[in-house]
């Protein structure tokens, strides 16, 4: 079937003229109308564009333009990317209605690149979650089981992979939502280091933190996605110049030589047998394809969850006070200026943001900062220390996503805290900005996908591709 080929696969293809560009497109549209009703992986679809864009890049390979590895190829993209002309809602209420005036930096650059947008995907409201589940226009479902969810919060970007219902996609990663979801899908989810990619036009959570990812059917579609939106944006005062970014060049050499680091805190008592035996069993074949293992304890599992969230919450708090219904978005109809405030926060945000901008309020507050705020700050250098000692003696650092595979839809309840903890192995790379990937390592007893992840040094993605490469190779 079409919609199970790579990205890359489809790429050439295309351009040996042996598929049309059309013929993709509605591939990919008759998947969508056949899985969404169920799935609801997609907010807004862009049909009529991105069919007119098929021709037009039709037209292109048989006049025998020059084209590039995914010219022609379709994407979805996370719905807090601004796309110019079509809505970008964050999932949420208060921007249910708005259309960008601009593309973001990555969006220019797909477009560029020939890639057809297909549409925009379900994600939690404001990427505040880890399970779709906050969406206003409510949760994704995992193509591997429609009751289980498909994480997040880019849960629509992975199960839209996944699920044939496009070939690949673009997410964002605050503190695993690339990685998380990608695990409890069987997808590949890479977070490249923090500056590797524009956030331009990246509706703000939490902006330390924030960084744009890929979510692909396999880590050589990853890499080469990752070439395409990364590099130096100087509309982003954050975004660093790397120079030529050659991604796919590691895959090819091999674990030979690598040390790899297995994170021994990490297999703890709340780590799922199924998890754990996937995080040994993927220590076992880098072994085998010629990487040095060794154990290691960062010592800083349990500091990295209060840390983010103080942090995250307080960068929330002052990044979505601009939504106030008078310049965009949603307003409440209310008596004077000051309910109109109140009323359009009220009705316009969900229960999960509301939390988290009172906490971050709270941790930004006078008399609290201090106590809170700061020492997550330090806290966070702690990690970002511990980080750089492991990598004196490790290039590459092994552990699980998530405590578990996919968890039931609705089986949080009021358990805020336990739905936190399950970003703990995620967390860290963010901190620290660190690039990391979610790696499909077969599944449980129940069929649902595992994930492992691979953590790399600052800039050194190229150590984690080849040990992903060598990976993929042996298995």
């Amino acid at each position: 079937m079409m919609t199970g080929m790579t990205a890359l696969a489809l790429g050439e293809k295309l351009k040996r003229k042996e598929i049309g560009v059309e013929e993709a497109v509605e591939a990919v549209f008759k998947e969508i109308e056949k899985r969404e009703p169920r799935l609801n992986c997609f907010i807004t679809l862009d049909r009529e564009r991105a069919l007119e864009d098929a021709g037009e890049k039709q037209k292109a390979i048989l006049q025998g333009a020059e084209t590039g590895p995914f010219f022609g190829v379709p994407i979805a993209v996370k719905d807090n990317l601004c796309t110019r002309g079509l809505r970008t809602t964050c999932g949420s209420r208060m921007l249910r209605d708005f259309v960008p005036a601009y593309d973001a930096e990555v969006i220019r650059r797909i477009r560029q690149a020939g890639m057809i947008l297909v549409g925009k995907t379900n994600m939690d409201e404001f990427a505040m979650g880890n399970t779709t589940e906050s969406s206003y226009f409510g949760p994704a479902r995992n193509p591997g089981g429609e009751e289980r969810s498909c994480g997040g919060s880019s849960g629509g970007s992975a199960g839209a992979v996944a699920s044939g219902e496009c070939f690949c996609a673009l997410g964002s990663d605050t503190g695993g939502s690339v990685r998380q979801p990608a695990a409890h899908c069987g997808v590949v989810g890479i977070k490249p280091t923090y500056g590797t990619v524009s956030r331009y036009g990246l509706i703000a959570y939490a902006s330390s933190m924030d960084q744009v990812g890929t979510l692909t059917k396999d880590v050589a579609d990853g890499a080469a996605l990752l070439e395409v939106i990364g590099g130096r944006d100087p509309k982003d005062a954050t975004s660093v110049e790397r120079g030529p970014l050659d991604f796919r060049k590691a895959l090819g050499q091999g674990a030979k030589g690598l040390r790899v680091g297995i994170l021994k805190d990490a297999l703890d008592a709340g780590l799922q047998r199924e998890v754990e035996a996937a995080v040994l069993r993927t220590a076992g074949e880098l072994e085998a394809a010629g990487a040095r293992l060794g154990e290691l304890s960062l010592g800083i599992t349990e500091y990295a969850v209060p840390a983010y969230y103080t942090i995250a919450c307080g960068e929330a708090s002052s990044n979505l006070e601009r939504y106030d219904g008078m310049k965009y978005g949603f307003r409440a109809q209310a008596k004077d200026l000051r309910s109109t405030y109140g009323e359009t926060r009220s009705q316009g945000f969900g229960a999960e943001v509301k939390r988290r901008i009172m906490l971050g309020t709270y941790v930004l507050s006078e008399g609290f900062y201090d106590a809170y705020y700061l020492r997550a700050l330090k806290v966070r250098r702690l990690i970002r220390d511990a980080c750089v000692k492991a990598f004196e003696d490790y290039d590459v650092l092994l552990g699980p996503v998530a405590p578990t595979t996919a968890p039931r839809l609705g089986g949080g309840g009021e358990n805020v805290t336990a739905g936190y903890l399950a970003d703990k192995y995620t967390v860290p790379a963010n901190l620290a900005g660190l690039p990391a990937m979610s790696l499909p390592c077969g599944t449980d007893g129940q069929g649902l996908p595992v994930g492992i992840q691979l953590t790399g040094n600052l800039f050194r993605e190229d150590l984690m591709f080849r040990a992903a490469g060598a990976l993929e190779k042996w298995r």
